[in-house]
């Protein structure tokens, strides 16, 4: 069994991270382009729809995180008549979800032009935002089958899809902005990219899980139990999404449209590098809800210690790189009149280091079912977020805003869900933890005002000197990680591991 989770865990991984290098080919193509043929406020307004449709997301928030968990045990155990009964019901409840966020969508209408401030008119502003809305409520339908996928550690299926719809998507929305000149079109040509990967990884699922055709039902028991698993998940998702998907409104509303557009660009940089690092972790979600189903608290604890010294590794490196290579980046690729302040870009970068470096507690959280027990934390930190971003926000800006989001986690969930998960499910304390985390910030920082320097010594003014100056960046901090990290007790699995599957 643990070989087959390790052989499942290489292929997802690798799917992933094919998939991943694509989409993120495909958003810096399709971005460039998008600059070039509308203007900034279309820019800002799509990041601000971004935002307000993940808003209105909030109705599935608790399903998707649940039905994950959900499936781990019948597949583990071969109940397929469960897993049956689970796909049908959650099929049941996603399409109410799409009827909500349908419902709660139309509602906003009238306040669309008070969040956004652009010249673009009430109709065409009314006209954009329903396809946009139309994109996500249909994003709802034919995704409960595909999730058995992920949960059996076969994500790559969907990886898979996923690449061949984003190049069909990408070729649809630059014929939409190059010929036609249309962001209707190209707003249009999203919407239906995303129903059309979901029904092709349903249909695969139903292909390699047959019995997915047959009728179960989940008892009223089985199904009380689920609805109360979604209640706990709601409240810890709502908070997570506050906290993550309020920004570009906020800047829109205290500082305009065209600067939470501006500010959209770094995000993209940033989104890539993250989901390029998360996807590390997430493909091992389902390889670690079966470890938490079959092993003890010692061979979990480390599991995560591995897992948390990878991710100290890909900190060290990550984010000194972006603090200091971004505007550079965004210089050559757009231009000077794109960039924002220093300070926004140490912000965001403070923000991606929580992001990675929390990413391991985060794949033990979704597999352990640990939200259920942290979702009051989270809603103080997405109160204290919003309350910190007015406040900060009028002091500093958009660096404020950016920063509220840090303090907010620092003082909140950062220290308490660890305490629970070593405490529940590792039957120990966190203190090294907590330490390690120390030194990893302190070494992260330290890589991040030597980058700095070196900038400053050698600015890149094209690409061949901005790629040499990441390359040398790169290479130092991997080697200040490496010297630390590589020889700790903590990654020596991962080596035997390695090892072990070389010579196989």
């Amino acid at each position: 069994m643990e070989g087959s989770r390790t052989r499942k865990s290489i292929i997802n991984l690798s799917f992933n991270a094919a998939s991943q290098l694509l989409s993120a080919l495909i958003s810096f193509v399709t971005r460039t382009v998008f600059i070039q043929v509308f203007s900034t406020k279309y820019l800002g307004m799509n990041a601000v729809f971004a935002d307000v449709l993940s808003l209105l997301s909030l109705a599935d928030l608790g399903i998707g995180t649940a039905m994950s968990y959900s499936f781990y045990r019948p597949l583990a155990e071969g109940d397929t008549r469960r897993v049956t009964a689970l796909a049908r019901f959650y099929q049941r409840l996603y399409r109410r979800v799409a009827a909500a966020v349908t419902a709660a969508g139309l509602l906003l209408i009238p306040i669309l032009p008070r969040i956004i401030t652009t010249e673009v008119g009430r109709d065409q502003l009314t006209l954009y935002y329903l396809i946009s809305l139309a994109g996500t409520a249909l994003s709802y339908l034919c995704c409960s089958r595909a999730a058995v996928l992920a949960a059996d550690q076969r994500s790559y299926v969907s990886a898979g899809l996923g690449m061949a719809m984003g190049l069909l998507r990408m070729a649809a929305q630059l014929a939409a902005m190059l010929w036609l000149k249309s962001y209707t079109a190209y707003l249009a040509a999203a919407a239906a990219g995303v129903l059309l990967h979901n029904v092709l990884t349903s249909r695969a699922a139903v292909r390699r899980y047959s019995f997915l055709r047959d009728r179960a039902e989940l008892g009223r028991e089985d199904a009380r139990d689920i609805y109360q698993s979604i209640g706990a998940v709601f409240l810890y998702k709502l908070s997570s999404l506050l906290l993550n998907a309020t920004d570009h409104i906020l800047i829109s509303v205290m500082a305009g449209t065209a600067l939470a557009g501006l500010y959209s660009n770094y995000q993209l940089v940033q989104n890539q590098l993250t989901r390029c690092i998360s996807l590390v972790f997430t493909s091992l979600t389902a390889s670690v809800g079966n470890l938490v189903v079959r092993e003890g608290a010692d061979r979990r604890h480390e599991v995560f210690q591995c897992e948390q010294a990878v991710s100290f590794v890909v900190c060290a490196v990550a984010v000194p790189c972006y603090t200091a290579l971004v505007n550079d980046f965004i210089s050559i690729w757009l231009g000077r009149e794109f960039l924002l302040s220093p300070g926004v870009v140490c912000a965001a970068g403070l923000n991606l280091y929580l992001s990675c470096v929390l990413q391991p507690l985060w794949s033990y959280r979704e597999a352990t079912g640990l939200y259920a027990r942290t979702k009051w934390v989270m809603t103080v930190c997405a109160g204290l977020n919003i309350l910190l971003s007015v406040l900060l926000g009028r002091w500093m800006g958009t660096a404020g805003i950016l920063l509220a989001s840090a303090a907010a986690r620092l003082a909140t969930y950062v220290w308490y869900e660890p305490k629970l998960l070593f405490q529940e499910y590792f039957g120990r304390s966190p203190a090294p933890y907590f330490r390690r985390i120390c030194q990893n910030a302190a070494l992260t920082a330290l890589l991040t005002a030597a980058l700095a320097g070196l900038a400053r010594a050698l600015p890149a003014v094209s690409w061949l000197g901005w790629t040499a100056r990441a390359a040398l960046s790169a290479v130092l901090c991997l080697a200040a990680a490496a010297a630390l990290y590589g020889p700790s007790k903590e990654l020596a699995p991962l080596w035997k591991k390695l090892g072990d599957h070389r010579k196989g």
